[in-house]
This record gives C-alpha cells, structure tokens and sequence, in this order.
C-alpha cells in the first residue's frame, strides 16, 4: 500500500483568537492510504503548540512501510506504534485514514464496522473566538439558530463577555478558558457563569497545575472539562481524579484506535467524554463523526470555522452531523480545489 501526502493551508473564516494565539489561516495535512483502488483519508492539523509542522509531519510519515494484510485499523496502529513515539499527530492521520480505507473496503460506514448507531441525537457546538464583545456577538449571530455555542475565555473581560452574549442567545454556553485562569479565578467564574446558563468549563488552568486542579475540582459549581491536561492515552487516569471528564482530541492521543481506549476507561468511572477538533477540514470531522454515539459532547466545528474546505463528507446542520446518504468508510471525498463554505 502507499501513503501519499496533501498539505494545505486552509483560511479561515474570521481571525481565530484563544488565549494564547491568533490564526489567520490553518496548516494540514491530508495523509492517503490507497492499494491504487481503494483510497482512505485521515487529517491531522499544525499546531506550534504541540510542536507539529507539516514537515515534521511527513518527515515522520514518509518512511513508513505498511505491513501487507492488516485486517482492522487497530491492529495496525498496534505494529507501527513504537515509530510514532515523539508524533501523535501523525500517526492520527494515518490512523484515520486506515479507518476510512476499512470501512471503504467492506462497503460499510465506520460507524456500523465499529457496531455503533448514529441516532443518539448529539448536538455539536459551534465556537466563537476571541474578539471584541461586537465581533463576538456578530460570529455567534451569523449561527443564530445553532443551539450551543463554545465562548473562548481568557481576557480580562471574561464576565463580561459571557453577559453580553447571553443578551442575544438562549443557546446553551460551553467556555474555555485554554489555560488562561487561576483556580480562584475559574471557582468564583463557575458560581457566576452556572447563573448564565454555562454547561461547563473547559480547561480553566495551566495543563501541570494539578494541585490547584484539585481545589477547583472540589470547589467549582460546573463541572470541569480537561483538554491541555489530556493529551495521549496515559493522561487518563490523572484527569479522572481533577476533572469531571476529559476532551480528546485524535491528534493528540494518535487516532480513533486510542481514542476508543480513552472513551471506555472514562465511562467506566462514569465520567463525562467529549471529543474535540483542531480546526479540521471535513476529513478529520467526518472521522470524529464516526464516534459521535459513544460521546456525552462533542465539538466538531472544525470545518465551519474554516473559509475553505477541501472535502465532502458529513456536515453539521444548526448543530447536528449529518451522515452521507449511503455512505461508506466515514463518507470522505476529496473535492479538485478549495471552496468557499455556505451555511
């Protein structure tokens, strides 16, 4: 089999600010898992804060040779692990193009290989950047009818800003802080945003701070949501005694194959498991679509914050994955060129 490389950079609709950046545009990566027939797509985004480039994305890839007869994608992931120490993101990518080449070539969506079902009615959210509190109001009115909006936090006018959204919406609000709080700050936040109709908090501290974890674990009127703090498969088990659940992203665990471990090993201790995007394209969005039914949240925005896409597959409809008539593998298609997104 061979691995063929598409790197783009892709706008995005508006600047995309959180607490510690702003983006103009995203660099990814398109990885292509073909026998000459059959072609299975998987995407991991850049990130400078992980560390990942395209280069050194490929860079990892490019020697890759995959094994002749491997019958699932997790037996795969399993006997190439050991070259993916030091590049999660890559290996998601290949990881995620193995699962769309599987499910393509027994003529079956993702999903049903993986004995799921997709009508359990889960609802995206739709994330707005940080902006001036106009701006703000403007990119959350341009998916008025959208029934959860993420706010990204981390200014000196967080309370503010979630007032002022709150005049304009009776969605329901998810914030994230990206790390930006301290622990009195994200308890004296909590007592506030529960009165604003905020569901919970997403990652309010610094990703090692796990004693002042603990406290805000005790203390918070929401519940906490980990993300910086759970990036690969050995974080579970930390964030499960600071946190009231766990965003994973398959970029930084290294596919679905982990992602499956994580999400059973957080429901067995009956906490929440949401799954979150990293500005995707359709093709990384249409892989976490696949395991929208073992999700209590999910975040899968990617593709609508994006000015251009760059495939077909499934689409969120005010909030909600739409799933390709008939499709098979995790329904991507790749499109000639970038387009420009309508709602």
């Amino acid at each position: 089999m061979q691995i063929n490389f598409h790197p783009h950079t892709l706008k995005l609709r508006h600047p995309f600010t959180i607490s510690r950046e702003t983006r103009e545009t995203q660099d990814t990566l398109i990885v292509e898992l073909t026998d000459g027939t059959i072609s299975g797509y998987g995407e991991a985004t850049a990130n400078p804060y992980y560390g990942t480039t395209l280069e050194s994305m490929q860079n990892t890839l490019k020697d890759i040779v995959i094994p002749e007869g491997w019958k699932t994608p997790a037996l795969l992931w399993e006997s190439l692990k050991d070259h993916f120490k030091n590049d999660t993101f890559a290996q998601c990518a290949l990881d995620l193009a193995a699962y769309d080449y599987w499910g393509k070539k027994n003529k079956k969506p993702v999903w049903k290989m993986l004995g799921l079902n997709i009508s359990n009615g889960l609802y995206s959210n739709y994330t707005i950047g940080i902006d001036t509190i106009p701006k703000m109001i403007s990119k959350m009115e341009e998916f008025k009818s959208w029934p959860i909006f993420k706010i990204k936090l981390g200014t000196k006018d967080d309370l503010e800003i979630v007032r002022e959204l709150r005049k304009h919406t009776n969605a329901v609000f998810r914030v994230d802080a990206n790390c930006a709080w301290t622990a009195e700050q994200t308890i004296s936040f909590s007592r506030a945003f529960r009165k604003l109709g905020v569901e919970f908090i997403e990652q309010p501290l610094p990703a090692d701070k796990w004693e002042d974890m603990a406290k805000v674990y005790k203390e918070s009127e929401l519940p906490i949501i980990a993300d910086e703090s759970c990036i690969r498969e050995t974080d579970v088990y930390d964030c499960l005694e600071t946190f009231h659940g766990i965003n994973i992203k398959l970029t930084k665990c290294g596919g679905i194959t982990p992602a499956l471990r994580m999400i059973s090993k957080t429901k067995k201790v009956n906490k929440k498991v949401m799954i979150g995007c990293m500005t995707e394209s359709t093709v990384g969005i249409s892989a976490i679509a696949q395991l929208v039914p073992l999700l209590d949240y999910v975040d899968m925005d990617g593709a609508l914050l994006l000015g251009e896409d760059i495939a077909f597959g499934v689409k969120l409809v005010e909030g909600k994955p739409v799933y390709p008539y008939n499709s098979i593998g995790s329904g991507i298609a790749l499109r000639n060129a970038p387009f420009k997104v309508t709602i």
